[in-house]
């Protein structure tokens, strides 16, 4: 018996969240930094071309692990997979786009036997069939990317940073996509966090091209006291990214998203939740009484939570707990 689960990362050129200079580098950190770390874990990387032959890995790995389950980030043919009998685990995106990139077609293809992902089992199975296995699995907060952080009194106080897609709201627009686009448009998704963006106190910073405005974001967002968290479906790694940046953090918490209570995030003590409804009296509540110390109280309340447990390595033992399932 070996002494470390042995994993073999496939993927493509075309899959940029591996690489260290994309906009987005959670998953960088996450796979090629945490994984790696871990005393339990072998890992090596496989950059493949349009096919993959499996048949290369002979018996030296216990598991496939897919950072994606769509083309082109992944091989569009595992070659040998069945022969090899490797079993293939993937992380999963947005499980609305099963359709889109015929995620079912490739399950069965790469005999794909679990998935996991930023997403409550319950909002997964919306679109996948039942019984397709899936594990919640919060990954992409990187501890040591939040050490250096100014202190709570040193930020800008009178203004609330929102970051990330917000859509449109262009009547136009939102009806061409409720038509052209349904369920799919920034506007859907970001629902909460596109309205902020008409209150004349929160900044936002969002993207140019390719990049982020700010590329620094830990550093960028640790300059205000407060930030919003918003998604309409499922929380995000803002959720995450945002309290461990030390902000006292407005989470969007509604009935169609309740993961922040998932992820052990509690009202008025480690998190501020907000709604369509409520969303305006909570930052009131906040700006007009910016000196009240309870507010710096929540959001270290906020950092130590998800420094502590919601971080790569943290997330990185609940995927091991999944690779052992499935070995």
């Amino acid at each position: 018996m070996v002494d470390k689960i042995r994993i073999a990362v496939i993927y493509r050129k075309e899959f940029k969240f591996l690489s260290p200079t994309y906009r987005d580098n959670t998953l960088y950190y996450y796979f090629k930094h945490a994984l790696k770390r871990n005393k339990k874990l072998h890992v090596e990387f496989f950059l493949a071309e349009e096919k993959f032959d499996t048949k290369i890995l002979k018996n030296n790995f216990d598991v496939i692990l897919l950072p994606d389950n769509r083309f082109p980030h992944i091989p569009s043919e595992l070659l040998s997979i069945q022969e090899t009998n490797i079993p293939v685990i993937a992380r999963t995106g947005d499980p609305h786009t099963i359709k889109q990139y015929n995620k079912l077609k490739i399950h069965e293809s790469h005999k794909i036997k679990y998935y996991f992902g930023p997403m409550t089992e319950n909002y997964f199975h919306k679109f996948w069939p039942k019984e397709i296995n899936f594990k919640f699995i919060m990954a992409g907060l990187e501890p040591g990317l939040y050490q250096s952080l100014k202190p709570f009194n040193e930020r800008i106080s009178n203004k609330i940073v929102n970051t990330g897609n917000v859509g449109d709201m262009k009547i136009k627009s939102r009806i061409a996509n409720t038509i052209l686009n349904p369920g799919k448009s920034s506007w859907y998704f970001y629902r909460l966090r596109t309205l902020c963006n008409q209150l004349p106190y929160v900044d936002y910073s969002g993207i140019s091209g390719d990049s982020y405005i700010n590329t620094d974001y830990p550093s960028y967002v640790s300059s205000y006291q407060s930030a919003i968290a918003a998604s309409t479906y499922y929380a995000v790694i803002k959720y995450l990214e945002l309290t461990a940046a030390g902000c006292l953090t407005f989470m969007e918490v509604s009935e169609n998203n309740r993961d922040a209570e998932l992820l052990g995030f509690k009202d008025y003590e480690n998190a501020i939740f907000i709604n369509e409804k409520n969303y305006k009296e909570k930052f009131d509540e906040f700006l007009s009484n910016k000196d009240d110390h309870e507010w710096e109280k929540i959001a270290a309340n906020g950092r130590i939570h998800t420094m502590k447990n919601l971080n790569n390595d943290k997330t990185v033992e609940s995927l091991i707990e999944l690779i052992e399932e499935v070995i």
